[in-house]
């Protein structure tokens, strides 16, 4: 009877509207099974291409984050590739005034509006579809992969720096056991997250940046994060510690190096100032399968949201990639 219902609900929200972004952006709100703060939603928004090729993909946004990077769908649109993006739960357009910003206890709680937005695109008419997930969202779409591999409703992914490890000292690291194991028994105790506000200074027009955003939705300093939320990617993260197989392509991309020092202005312009590249190269090996590693010199930690020229770099090696995928 939940099925029934829960289904007969998403029946209903089946008509898209103009999205915020406007310029021919369009949203429509999926119905989630209520969680442990009750009731939860996800947006997708989607931007059709004019001359599509029967391909689409569906993009993931990461941690402090939501979709707002109008130039990438751009880009796919000109390729005739229709293009989706969610704001998962508890982010972005999906945020509901009873829930904590960003939390989430089981990153496989994702899984529900993933797979929701797969079917959907499919009913669209789409016969291609390619997960693209940036930090977080790279993080939760190859524990997607891993354990949907026979899933019919996607056929490749795209990893925009992967969240694969936390980006902590070696003692952090060695106590991340243990503060998994009390966010399991104590999951709304909060910490501090750990990110520099100077990556978002150098992304917001408001600043020095070249990109316009809601600083509520995804605000320079994240919001104290939940044990929880920590226990959730710990253990995602874990899942991906030893070599696993997966069927559907992978292509991982990452900046070629990370950010050593905050102060400098020029590594924080031209690196990854959140996580460390040589954790993204460790663990990418640990895929078995299809597997394209691909280093972006001068990358920022979102390389979609670098310098003109590293950009178009990063979209060379996406429709190379994807030519080859055929």
């Amino acid at each position: 009877m939940e099925d029934v219902i829960h289904n007969t609900m998403n029946a209903m929200t089946t008509s898209y509207t103009e999205d915020i972004l406007k310029d021919g952006f369009e949203q429509r709100s999926i119905s989630l099974r209520d969680d442990y703060e009750g009731k939860a939603v996800s947006v997708l928004v989607r931007r059709l291409a004019i001359m599509n090729k029967g391909q689409a993909v569906l993009y993931i946004h990461g941690f402090n984050d939501y979709f707002f990077q109008k130039e990438m769908a751009f880009r796919f649109n000109e390729r005739g590739i229709h293009f989706y993006a969610l704001d998962l739960r508890k982010y972005g357009r999906s945020w509901l005034p009873h829930q904590k910003f960003n939390d989430i206890r089981d990153l496989r709680t994702y899984f529900e509006e993933i797979e929701e937005a797969l079917r959907i695109i499919r009913e669209e008419g789409i016969r291609k579809t390619v997960l693209m997930g940036h930090s977080t969202g790279g993080l939760i779409i190859t524990l997607f992969a891993k354990e949907k591999r026979d899933n019919p409703l996607f056929d490749a992914l795209v990893l925009n720096s992967p969240f694969f490890e936390f980006n902590q000292s070696r003692v952090v690291r060695k106590l991340l056991p243990l503060v998994a194991w009390v966010g399991k028994y104590m999951p709304e105790i909060k910490v501090v997250g750990g990110f520099t506000e100077e990556y978002g200074k150098y992304l917001h027009q408001a600043c020095l940046g070249e990109w316009d955003y809601d600083l509520t939705w995804k605000p320079h300093v994240a919001p104290r994060v939940n044990l929880g939320w920590v226990r959730a990617i710990y253990k995602a993260q874990r899942e991906l510690m030893k070599p696993f197989s997966v069927n559907a392509p992978f292509l991982i991309l990452y900046s070629e190096k990370s950010v050593t020092d905050i102060k400098d202005k020029e590594q924080i312009q031209t690196r990854d100032s959140i996580l460390n590249v040589e954790d993204i190269k460790r663990i990418a090996r640990n895929i078995r399968g299809d597997v394209d590693i691909v280093a972006i010199p001068g990358g920022l930690h979102d390389l979609v949201l670098s310098g003109k020229e590293v950009r178009e770099n990063v979209y060379r090696e996406i429709f190379r990639w994807w030519e080859i995928l055929g």
